[in-house]
């Protein structure tokens, strides 16, 4: 069960975080999140599709990491073996909240850091310390804190960028139908993708207005990275020994 505490240099002063990469620590998920200004980076590894909220019936962009549940085909000897981890994964055990201030009788909400004490990565004996000998942020949870406040950004124009799609209609739903080298077969249900009939049919305007936001581009990654389900095959055949 996660315990989440705001971070600070008394009662985190000896906490390091481990940051090796296995399924002992949360690395084996075939998915996560991911939001447009991070898809330039993403794509370059990854697939991204879209799949539903099971709790909001929201529309999501995900990077693909497997073809099954709990299938990370990019970890192994505790590693990640590809340069780039989508924030929303990387950014374990860290969380964003909310905490009131009250600055010249005025109370505003602030954005702070907190973290999941019951996480396997945080513990006081091996991994990134939080903090230096006297109190001081260590470079790691500086790392974090910028990671975050992008993450955080991130997440409020995914808003806007599913909006947009869901109100052009752009998404459409589709099955994805994976074969080994070994001829047996596996079929991914639940995703959606973007309609690129659809996208060649916009009016100018919305061409337009699309590139202004920065979604067209954002489109047209996560069209590229499709490609990228050839290289989890590869991985995949290759985990298996075909």
């Amino acid at each position: 069960m996660a315990t989440q505490k705001l971070v600070n240099n008394i009662d985190h002063k000896d906490t390091k975080i481990i940051t090796e990469r296995s399924a002992t620590y949360g690395d084996d998920i075939w998915f996560t999140q991911t939001f447009p200004a991070e898809f330039r980076s993403v794509q370059a590894y990854y697939p991204i599709f879209f799949t539903k909220d099971e709790n909001t019936g929201k529309f999501l962009p995900v990077a693909l990491f497997g073809f099954e549940q709990n299938e990370n085909l990019f970890i192994n000897d505790g590693l990640w073996h590809v340069p780039y981890i989508p924030l929303m994964h990387a950014r374990a055990p860290f969380l964003i909240g909310k905490q009131t201030l009250l600055e010249d009788g005025v109370e505003k909400l602030q954005r702070v850091l907190f973290i999941d004490e019951n996480h396997p990565r945080v513990n006081t004996e091996q991994g990134a310390p939080l903090f230096l000998e006297f109190g001081a942020n260590a470079p790691y949870l500086e790392n974090m804190a910028n990671m975050m406040e992008t993450l955080h950004h991130g997440m409020q124009d995914n808003d806007v960028f599913i909006g947009r799609l869901v109100e052009l209609e752009l998404l459409e739903s589709f099955t994805l139908d994976v074969e080994l080298n070994d001829k047996s077969k596996h079929q991914m249900l639940g995703f959606y993708t973007i309609n690129e009939d659809k996208l060649a049919e916009l009016s100018d305007d919305d061409v337009a207005q699309l590139h202004k936001d920065g979604h067209l581009q954002a489109i047209y990654m996560a069209i590229a990275s499709q490609s990228n389900v050839t290289r989890l095959l590869l991985l995949k055949n290759a985990a298996l020994g075909l």
